[in-house]
């Protein structure tokens, strides 16, 4: 569904003007706020965009995947209420110029906060269409000056049991790590989410930092982080360490490819009765299939 390109909607379209005015609250020293962003396919029907409606906020933020707050949709909503998401630091380490603690502030200060409306595809087969504000990941790599030899780059949520309940369980291997290729996480659709729906990001929904990479599976979206570490080799990841078999590295958006335990082919998207099929990388590979060919997808799935 691109029906335009990002800068070609105003903001207005997406979320209420009044909402826009309180970003400055949850962005800290963040500078320019840029206009629109409704980032979908180009080679979608009319009937097909029609259907693609925001999801409800209230849906967004009860029914949520944040095992660090509880296993079942309805748990990061109710456990996460008390979450003190301020102050926040985040480490980064690794092949970067400057590996040292930041505060949040200064990791994004003064960078371009976006709105972009993006679909998110669960690997549960639900879906949701989410307007996030925040920051490029490449603008905040390029603040931060990786190395020549850094290929990758892994991301850590918070590992504080007594304020995430949910790690007080074995259910995965404490804390979430998550990663990307490089060129992956340079991507101009890739974004680090400080909100949604013209509002600080919920505890629910990953406060206060969130990764929101469209055309992958959500649970590649890792919330709450605090370290960002640049790498030569491909990291660990805490789905594909925990279920190799079930969750891989790349986790792109692909119909063609069946989970082990349930296809892909359709999704259910949050609020509607009937599943609709589920388009390659989440209907985003007019922008990011190059970034993949020649490999094969079954196999670096």
């Amino acid at each position: 569904m691109l029906i335009r390109r990002p800068d070609d909607i105003p903001s207005s379209e997406i979320t209420p003007e009044g909402l826009y005015q309180n970003r400055r609250a949850f962005i800290g020293t963040a500078g320019t706020l840029a206009l629109g962003a409704l980032v979908a396919p180009a080679n979608m029907g009319a009937a097909e965009r029609q259907k693609d409606d925001i999801t409800p906020e209230k849906d967004a933020t009860t029914y949520n995947n944040f095992y660090e707050f509880g296993t079942s949709k309805e748990d990061p909503a109710e456990n996460a209420k008390d979450f003190r998401a301020t102050p926040w630091t985040v480490n980064v380490e690794g092949l970067v110029k400057n590996p040292r603690p930041y505060d949040i502030n200064e990791l994004l200060g003064r960078l371009t906060v976006y709105d972009r409306t993006y679909r998110m595809r669960c690997v549960e087969a639900w879906s949701m269409v989410i307007p996030w504000q925040g920051i490029q990941l490449r603008d905040i790599i390029n603040r931060l000056e990786p190395l020549p030899s850094a290929k990758f780059v892994e991301f850590t949520t918070l590992f504080d049991p007594r304020r995430m309940p949910g790690q007080r369980s074995a259910v995965l291997p404490w804390p979430y790590k998550e990663g990307l290729r490089m060129d992956e996480a340079m991507h101009p659709l890739t974004l680090f989410a400080t909100g949604m729906y013209g509002k600080p990001l919920p505890n629910q929904n990953g406060a206060p930092l969130r990764l929101v990479v469209p055309w992958k599976y959500g649970f590649k979206g890792i919330k709450s982080i605090v370290k960002i570490r640049f790498t030569e080799a491909m990291p660990n990841t805490t789905w594909s360490d925990a279920n190799p078999r079930e969750y891989g590295f790349y986790a792109n958006v692909n119909p063609a490819v069946d989970h082990p335990r349930w296809s892909q082919a359709k999704e259910r998207r949050i609020g509607e009765f009937l599943k609709r099929n589920t388009l390659p990388f989440n209907g985003y590979a007019d922008q990011v299939a190059s970034l993949y060919a020649g490999m094969d997808l079954r196999k670096f799935y």
